[in-house]
């Protein structure tokens, strides 16, 4: 596992080491430079400085006794320097080193000469009929110029191990807002889904912290669902698992065959409405919001419509219903009615408007189903489904409540779950649709209103 605060600290070190190292390169060069000059200017003085005639021949080592005491200063300045003199017809007059291999004709002014012994640095004037050459080898230059570098990095050198130890609180203190956050995450049970405690976060932590804690929300958020999910189907199994154990007491119990019979059929029906009723909640269950969607397509509504019609027009028949889709020859002309969804969960939404139908109304009414385009430019209208029926419809200060599971108005009829219209609304929830409770005088109305259908951006 890699350590944040060891990777901080090793490129750390490797900057301000190569910082070091540059620093010393662009001192040493700078340096190298100001010798240069320096240099120049020196060979310049001491060439300006010597006497315009020369006795001839100038002996070495020019000492006291064959020359002035000031003009032997100067020739033997710098023991690294070396002169040589020559006459106007280019005869030596003064060598002050044995340096034979320096170029015996001068060029005037400043020049740089490679040689078997190094780089000399040479300087050539004239002075009066004699020619005066300066010489100085370049390793001297660099020498001073690496001193001068190394006198001016030393100070950093020495402040390494105090710049190594504050560096090393610095990283340490800079993290350790995120031990902080590990620790207290570290010490909770999985019970504990409270947020975090905001302290004053560095601006690159307090992302982190504020993810976590709405990480820990949707958890909590989740968790509650799922309680109440397990809660209110133990609530609704309750009743039927009870009313089964009964009806399998009165099979046990019947004497007669016809008695017997009796009995196994109101079992029969029992286990139908508890199948009915765990389908539901398996619907319900994933329709919850905490569930992961399934991927929404294309799906033409109005032949879903006529689909789910033709699956449940036996059961419509059985009860003595005509149950239709509405369809005009302007509807027809609009080509499919389509929204983005799952086609499985629109299904299920169709098909519990229309069963809660059949249960509500009387035999010998009436359901008619309508898919509609909406007004607007192209699909920006929408699409609206509509469930009517002439039953006895929902009292107006019913309605908000009838998206509840398990509420049942108090005129329902027996055998229902009221799971039927809290799935609907979870469903149209997930696909963005609105679901509207109207009177169709007489009778109901359920509108369910889709957004438009978004074309998918096509990539070259």
């Amino acid at each position: 596992m890699r350590s944040i605060q060891r990777t901080l600290l090793w490129w750390l070190a490797a900057g301000l080491a190569a910082g070091i190292a540059v620093a010393t390169g662009l001192i040493y060069a700078q340096a190298r430079q100001e010798a240069n000059a320096l240099f120049d200017y020196q060979m310049k003085q001491v060439a300006a400085a010597l006497p315009s005639q020369f006795p001839s021949p100038i002996a070495p080592p020019f000492d006291g006794g064959n020359g002035s005491g000031a003009s032997a200063d100067l020739l033997h300045a710098d023991e690294d320097v070396v002169i040589h003199i020559w006459d106007g017809t280019g005869r030596s007059l003064y060598l002050s080193h044995s340096h034979p291999v320096l170029p015996p004709r001068a060029e005037l002014g400043f020049s740089s000469v490679r040689t078997d012994s190094g780089e000399w640095r040479i300087y050539s004037v004239q002075l009066g009929p004699a020619v005066v050459q300066i010489a100085q080898p370049m390793s001297a230059r660099r020498t001073l110029a690496a001193h001068m570098a190394l006198r001016t990095v030393a100070p950093l050198l020495l402040l390494m191990p105090l710049l190594a130890w504050l560096i090393w609180m610095a990283v340490g203190r800079g993290l350790r807002p995120l031990r902080e956050i590990a620790a207290e995450v570290r010490a909770r049970d999985a019970n504990t889904l409270a947020p975090l405690a905001l302290r004053q976060m560095p601006d690159e932590i307090a992302p982190l912290s504020d993810a976590l804690n709405q990480l820990l929300a949707r958890l909590a958020q989740a968790i509650d669902t799922q309680r109440a999910f397990v809660a209110d189907a133990a609530h609704a199994l309750r009743t039927p698992l009870a009313a089964l154990q009964l009806q399998a007491q009165l099979v046990e119990r019947a004497d007669s065959a016809p008695a017997r019979q009796e009995a196994v059929s109101q079992l029969r029906q029992g286990l139908e409405r508890l199948t009915h009723l765990v389908a539901q909640l398996l619907t319900l269950a994933r329709q919850e919001p905490g569930a992961a969607p399934p991927p929404h397509e294309p799906v033409d509504l109005r032949a879903l419509a006529a689909g789910v019609i033709a699956e449940m027009s036996q059961a419509a028949i059985d009860r003595d219903i005509d149950l239709g889709l509405e369809a005009d020859d302007a509807e027809a002309e609009t080509g499919p009615a389509t929204v983005r969804g799952d086609a499985d969960a629109l299904r299920i939404l169709l098909t519990n408007l229309i069963d809660n139908a059949l249960h509500y109304i009387p035999a010998g009414g009436r359901i008619d189903v309508r898919v509609a385009s909406l007004p607007g430019v192209g699909s920006e209208g929408g699409v609206e489904l509509q469930v009517s029926d002439n039953g006895p419809g929902i009292p107006a200060d019913e309605r908000a409540r009838v998206f509840d599971r398990f509420y049942r108005v108090p005129e329902a009829p027996t055998g229902g779950s009221g799971l039927g219209l809290a799935i609907v609304a979870e469903i149209a929830q997930s696909h963005g649709a609105r679901v509207a409770l109207e009177d169709a005088a007489p009778g109901l109305r359920v509108r369910v209103t889709f957004p438009p259908s978004r074309p998918e951006p096509v990539f070259p």
